[in-house]
């Protein structure tokens, strides 16, 4: 899979940016905050409908305009298609491929995926279960169009049912809808719950092998799928999940009504990684928490080319400058294939890239280097 080429409108800090990009290694060059980073995140945006860095898609709207569009040439599975994302303040964004309006996010699985790999991912290990979630979910959801639409329901239904316990005390008549919200819930989250156990089961194929290699074989990286208690086998088929959840529900419904909060369900998801059986967490240097996050990312990056039997678009965003020598000369040995991204890489370290061409970016503006 490759990005083409790519047009920006009043995205971030890009009034408007165009640029053809080489099938192989491009080098996004330029001092901080001119909008190197911006770039890549148009990029992911395309794959996924997501930011790694917003929670709102307003916050990619250039600050003074009403709206921001991206457009993406890409070559996907041997043909060549357009994909456009239309974002507007106070309406709901316009998602297209070759010119069809989408319906859902999971439509979009499939046509580009991107593997993006920031310097915040080197924390990934040490942060908060949420960060691993967004890992997850971010990979999973361009892999499968029925994971990305049960997660975006869930989501709905998850700020439905959280208004809901918020405003009981005022208003208890809300109550009578809880049940139904519960029982929605718990039929997207048992898609979510296998499908996430699946693709972790794959994880813990690929990674530690990766890690081992990295780690010159003297530590072993272990990950585990932590969910719902009362779920026996996670890699079960989503109906036979759901009498699980639903009797984990019921058995927490009045401590929900009285903490105003869900507390049932799989946004509370942890995958758990361990290092040599301790808790990477908990125990791991900052070196062991940075390789374990790399055989993450390099690892996703395998599946998707089991998957789709092409590689993923790499983006690199500021890593390199992140890492030791070491794990610079393991990331750079590993992506000899498949297009790639890279912000910010030493010029010296490109020397041992394949072919490809490079970009300097002032001020929002992108111009060949």
């Amino acid at each position: 899979m490759t990005v083409n080429q790519i047009s920006l409108d009043f995205f971030r800090n890009y009034v408007h940016g165009e640029a053809r990009f080489h099938p192989g290694v491009n080098v996004i060059a330029g001092e901080n905050a001119q909008g190197k980073t911006n770039l890549l995140e148009a990029v992911a945006y395309l794959s996924s409908a997501s930011s790694h860095r917003a929670r709102y898609d307003r916050e990619l709207i250039r600050h003074g305009a009403d709206h921001a569009f991206v457009k993406g040439l890409v070559t996907s599975r041997g043909r060549e298609m357009t994909l456009e994302a239309d974002l507007h303040r106070g309406t709901r964004r316009q998602l297209r491929a070759n010119g069809v309006k989408l319906k859902t996010v999971g439509e979009l699985s499939g046509i580009l995926n991107t593997v993006l790999f920031s310097p915040e991912d080197l924390y990934l290990i040490r942060e908060g279960a949420e960060a691993r979630r967004r890992f997850l979910d971010s990979c999973i959801c361009q892999l499968r169009p029925r994971y990305a639409q049960a997660l975006a329901e869930y989501k709905r239904l998850y700020q439905h049912k959280t208004r809901i316990l918020k405003d009981s005390e005022q208003h208890p008549s809300l109550l009578d809808a809880l049940d139904d919200f519960s029982l929605r819930m718990v039929q997207c989250g048992a898609v979510l719950i296998h499908y996430r156990a699946h693709f972790i089961k794959r994880l813990n194929s690929a990674a530690p092998a990766i890690h081992a290699d990295c780690s010159g074989g003297r530590e072993r990286l272990g990950l585990r799928y932590e969910t719902v208690s009362s779920v026996t086998d996670p890699e079960a088929a989503p109906k036979a999940l759901i009498p699980q959840l639903l009797a984990h529900q019921e058995a927490h419904r009045a401590a929900e009504i009285a903490a105003k909060s869900c507390l049932s369900g799989p946004h509370k998801d942890e995958l758990a990684v361990e290092i040599d059986g301790q808790p990477a967490k908990s125990y791991a240097s900052q070196g062991q928490t940075r390789t374990a996050a790399l055989a993450l990312k390099l690892a996703a990056r395998d599946i998707f080319r089991q998957d789709t039997e092409e590689w993923p678009v790499l983006l690199l965003d500021d890593v390199l400058s992140e890492l030791d020598q070491r794990r610079q000369e393991f990331v750079l040995n590993r992506i000899t294939s498949g297009q790639v991204f890279i912000t910010c890489c030493e010029e010296e370290k490109l020397a041992k890239l394949r072919e490809g061409c490079a970009f300097c970016v002032q001020n929002g503006t992108l111009f060949p280097a």
